[in-house]
Formats: C-alpha cells, sequence, structure tokens
C-alpha cells in the first residue's frame, strides 16, 4: 500500500479485524470496499493489494458472515455493509461467543462445588483487584466490612456497594479519608461506620474487605509504573474463601474484635 494519510486507520482496522476473526485477505478485502463503497475483484485486488484469485475467496468468507453483498452483474460486484451495522455485527457475535464461553465453564464446574479455597491466593493489578473487589460484594448476602484508600475507591465499587445494601446487607465501613467517607455516604447512606486501626494517611494500605465473614481480601499499594496518577502506585493483594480458610479465620477475628469494641 502506499504511504497514504489513511494507512495508519487501515492498517488498525485490518488488525481488528483479523483479531474478530477474519482472515487476513478477507479483512484486507472488507476494509477496501468500506474505502471503495463497491467494486469488483479487479479493483480490490488494486486498491487492498490482495491477489485477484484470492479476493473471490475473500468476498465468499465475508459473504459467509453477512458482511458484504453481492451484485451478480459482469464482472460481479461487491458492496460492504455499512460502519455501524459492522459494528453491531460484531459486537453481537462477540456478545453470543462470551456467553458461549461462560456456559460451557459453567457446565465444567462441579454441581456441588465447595466454597472452600484452599490455601491463600494472591492478585496483583488494581484494575483485576478491583474487579475482584466488586465480585465479592455482588455475591454477600448478609454483611460487608469494607476498608479502602481513597484513591481506590471507583463509582463501579460505590455503585456495588450501594445496591447491596438496597438488597439487604449490612454494610460496615471503617474510618477513612473524607473524601473517601463522603462518597460512601452518599451511596450508601444505610452503612455503619466503625474505627479501624489503621492510618491511612500513613500506611500503603490498600483495601480489607470481609463479605458474609466467609470471603476476606486485604491489599496494599506497591510500586508500579505511574499508570494510575498522581502517584506512581499499584497494587497487590491476598485473598481467602471458606470458613476454615486460613486468612479468614485472620481477618474475621480482627474484624470481629474491631466491630464489637466498637459497639462498647
Amino acid at each position: 500500500m502506499s504511504n497514504h494519510p489513511d494507512d495508519k486507520p487501515r492498517s488498525a482496522a485490518i488488525e481488528q479485524l483479523k483479531a474478530l476473526g477474519l482472515s487476513t485477505y478477507a479483512a484486507r478485502t472488507f476494509v477496501a470496499l468500506v474505502s471503495l463503497d463497491e467494486g469488483t475483484a479487479k479493483d480490490i485486488s488494486e486498491f487492498a493489494e490482495v491477489p485477484r484469485t484470492r479476493v473471490y475467496d475473500a468476498a465468499d468468507e465475508l459473504r459467509d458472515r453477512g458482511l458484504v453483498d453481492v451484485k451478480q452483474s459482469n464482472p460481479k460486484r461487491y458492496w460492504a455493509i455499512s460502519t455501524e451495522t459492522t459494528g453491531r455485527h460484531f459486537e453481537q457475535e462477540y456478545d453470543h461467543r462470551v456467553q458461549k464461553l461462560t456456559d460451557a465453564l459453567q457446565r465444567l464446574e462441579l454441581a456441588e462445588q465447595s466454597n472452600e479455597q484452599r490455601g491463600v491466593w494472591t492478585v496483583t493489578g488494581r484494575n483485576t483487584i478491583t474487579e475482584r473487589v466488586s465480585e465479592f460484594i455482588s455475591t454477600a448476602e448478609d454483611e460487608v466490612v469494607y476498608m479502602t484508600a481513597e484513591e481506590l475507591l471507583t463509582d463501579n465499587l460505590a455503585e456495588r456497594l450501594s445496591r447491596a445494601s438496597d438488597r439487604g446487607v449490612s454494610i460496615r465501613l471503617a474510618d477513612m479519608s473524607q473524601s473517601a467517607e463522603a462518597t460512601l455516604h452518599e451511596n450508601v447512606p444505610d452503612a455503619k461506620p466503625f474505627e479501624s486501626l489503621w492510618d491511612w494517611a500513613d500506611t500503603p494500605a490498600g483495601r480489607l474487605l470481609m463479605v458474609d465473614q466467609e470471603k476476606t481480601l486485604v491489599s496494599v499499594l506497591v510500586d508500579g509504573n505511574g499508570a494510575h496518577p498522581p502517584e506512581p502506585l499499584d497494587e497487590t493483594a491476598i485473598w481467602g474463601a471458606g470458613p476454615n480458610n486460613s486468612l479468614v479465620i485472620v481477618l474475621k477475628a480482627l474484624f470481629t474484635w474491631q466491630l464489637e469494641s466498637n459497639s462498647q
């Protein structure tokens, strides 16, 4: 392809289409048709640098995926569906595949799978830990005890806590920064505060979570790559699940002591 201003978005589009399952020639052919509006195999071959004999195979692949229409003229002409329709097509296909994957994985799980997670598990990365915390809160049935550093409190987590409270889950929140407390009080007005042992301003503590006294997670802030301004900090956590899990036993004893001390 020539050194044209459109080459960069064209290359990006081709790479994404390949990632979504199209062959290289099909991806090049489709991108060419988007640029040309419509064209013959000769037009596509010259524009996309695809051998003309391979254009026909690529066009058949695209037609089978519902991405191009064919005009039965001599020579045949090809037309790509609109960009908006293409986006919806792949979004629906992606959602369908994700659902099939989820269903298949769920069928692989044991019907009577125990909630006990033997040992203590490690998870790294702020986004990954946030997803784990969000998942634990979403499964809460009776109680959530939560402490967090201000920079780790996302709108999504505040919303998950709010939803848990709305369905009758008791929410216990430790002393935190004024900003974090204000955000959580706004989202979870029925939450009950308690005094914690940690001074969040002077320690690298990240968050502490206990759900239904059977799931616990504790994290700390560590040196990162600067991806989360203003501080170049990332996060690492350990978690455990099950009434006999060692981490659960330790943190449950700690939380219970703190909560009982605050109630006296």
